[in-house]
């Protein structure tokens, strides 16, 4: 499990031939150490934190939101997503770096408000935040690697960008 500790961005985290419960010990461990135990990530000089859900432990909807996706809309159960865990590693990397010519960071009005968008266009991978009303922090709502329609959607969102980063 230890090994994908060592895994950097775009390397992929070994995660498809493992048990389920060995796979979320080695995500746990990369979660916990971009997440929880060390310094909290800050992007665009803003801390970043998990999206409170009442009765819900914070850090581990986030885990689940990093890592799985939604295969029920009825019931809401979701499921591991391999394409976003074996990517877990590498949010904090576009935190870091999204200044890169590689990377397009916008902000767009959304339905459900104001979002920021870190799209990584040669690795086709997303992140998405949603700013504090106060602009001191972001919420980290999930990220994500871009398959099927998701790739036009991105591309619409971008035309739609406001004129400043939220």
């Amino acid at each position: 499990m230890s090994f994908n500790i060592l895994k950097k961005y775009n390397q992929l985290l070994d995660i498809r031939g493992l048990s389920a419960s060995s796979r979320t010990g080695s995500l746990l461990q990369i979660f916990d150490r971009d997440f929880v135990s060390g310094s909290r990530p800050i992007f665009n000089n803003k801390n970043i934190e998990p999206v409170p859900k009442v009765g819900q432990v914070t850090m581990e909807v986030l885990f689940h939101h990093l890592t799985t996706t939604i295969v029920d809309k009825e019931t809401r159960k979701r499921e591991i997503d391999l394409y976003r865990a074996e990517r877990l590693h590498w949010i904090t990397h576009h935190f870091k770096n999204y200044k890169n010519l590689n990377f397009d960071v916008f902000s767009t009005k959304d339905k459900d408000g104001i979002r920021t968008y870190i799209y990584d266009h040669n690795e086709k991978y997303v992140i998405v935040l949603e700013p504090f009303r106060n602009r001191n922090a972001y919420y980290l709502l999930t990220a994500y690697h871009l398959t099927g329609r998701n790739k036009n959607k991105i591309k619409k969102k971008m035309k739609r960008r406001l004129d400043q980063l939220h």
